[in-house]
């Protein structure tokens, strides 16, 4: 073979293999091909997380896609509420979906503010998910993050297991779980997201729930974000009925 023919092939393959990747690449950004897929006979229980970056939502259509519940974002910090918790909070319940509401965790507000914040706009309510406290990096926060935040989390734990009655959930990442999580809070069930593969706590916990992509479609919804997130609850139908009869707002 000729160096001119080598070289052919040489390029040829390399921008079949360029193309591949750019391909994939496009297919997951795209929501096409799920980074993970978890198996329904392995976790038959689903639901979603929302915003209001799903803009508005007709829950009777959105309801229907073969999921269980659906917790909807009600406050961030101790003065921004969701636009759209309240249509979304009172619509979902109007379905047979379990729902629940959660709250963006700051790491710059005081936790007692935040729970207060909260309480004061998701009432208490019979058969309700327990609450969650989303704590994840944002903006600027990973580049210097404070070295320790159990005061405020603890704080906004307490006020809200006194108002509601059960404990609350802890939704948080793979990096945030190691810093501020690990070996702690063991009332908590854990809600861990990673849309890249299964989850494995470091301190060998089992999750209740896990976040496997933010990139599904589904009908239901039309805003200025396209994807929805999806979660599994992990166990089966009988340990899902199990934590709703424990953790459930009475």
């Amino acid at each position: 073979m000729s160096v001119r023919t080598r070289v052919f092939w040489g390029v040829f393959i390399s921008t079949l293999a360029f193309g591949a990747i750019w391909l994939m690449v496009y297919l997951v950004y795209n929501g096409t091909i799920l980074l993970n897929n978890p198996s329904r006979d392995d976790f038959p229980i689903r639901g979603v997380d929302v915003s209001h970056y799903q803009g508005e939502i007709d829950w009777s259509v959105l309801s229907e896609n073969d999921i269980e519940f659906a917790y909807i974002k009600a406050t961030e910090g101790s003065t921004y509420v969701d636009d759209c918790f309240e249509y979304n909070f009172n619509s979902a319940l109007d379905t047979d979906l379990f729902v629940g509401a959660y709250h963006f965790f700051s790491f710059e507000s005081d936790g007692i503010l935040q729970a207060e914040h909260f309480i004061r706009n998701v009432p208490k309510t019979e058969g309700m998910l327990p609450p969650v406290i989303d704590v994840e990096f944002y903006a600027d926060i990973k580049k210097n993050p404070p070295k320790d935040i159990s005061e405020d989390l603890n704080a906004m734990i307490e006020i809200l297991y006194k108002h509601y009655g059960v404990q609350p959930v802890i939704y948080t990442t793979q990096e945030v779980y190691k810093l501020y999580i690990s070996d702690c809070y063991p009332e908590q069930d854990i809600w861990i997201r990673d849309v890249i593969m299964t989850p494995y706590l470091p301190d060998g916990r089992q999750w209740t729930f896990w976040q496997y992509t933010n990139r599904e479609v589904l009908p239901g919804y039309n805003g200025e974000e396209k994807f929805i997130d999806m979660n599994v609850f992990c166990g089966s139908k009988e340990d899902f009925e199990s934590f709703l009869a424990k953790n459930c707002v009475k």
